[in-house]
């Protein structure tokens, strides 16, 4: 890192905080810090599923299937991602859950990066 450049490895990178590679929980000096907007690279092993549901949602998630097969869980409604570049949106309120069909990678933005959620589990 130097000054306000940073260059890194999404694979790397996301091991350090739970996936998450931009957001306000880094620190206030790093240029991956945004009170706007969160990116997590995210790797799930088969089978891998979300632990319990997100409920009274605050942010806006824009979810991009970049391998594998991944299942995104909505009120009423089940989204499958099955070919590289599918993507699901769904906005403040909405509450979600999600299940790794195969081993899956998939690249989510959230935003505003909300305080008091940071890089914990999603």
């Amino acid at each position: 890192m130097n000054g306000s450049v940073y260059v890194g490895n999404a694979g790397k990178d996301a091991a350090l905080d739970r996936g998450w590679l931009l957001g306000r929980f880094k620190d206030a000096a790093d240029p991956r810090h945004s009170e706007d907007v969160e990116i997590k690279w995210g790797v799930h092993p088969r089978g891998d599923e979300r632990a319990s549901w997100v409920t009274g949602e605050r942010r806006t998630a824009l979810l991009v299937l970049i391998s594998g097969r991944f299942r995104v869980e909505l009120p009423g409604r089940s989204v499958l991602l099955a070919e590289q570049g599918d993507y699901v949106v769904w906005g403040r309120g909405v509450d979600h859950s999600w299940y790794a069909e195969e081993e899956s990678v998939v690249l989510t933005v959230r935003w505003p990066s909300v305080p008091g959620y940071g890089a914990v589990p999603s």
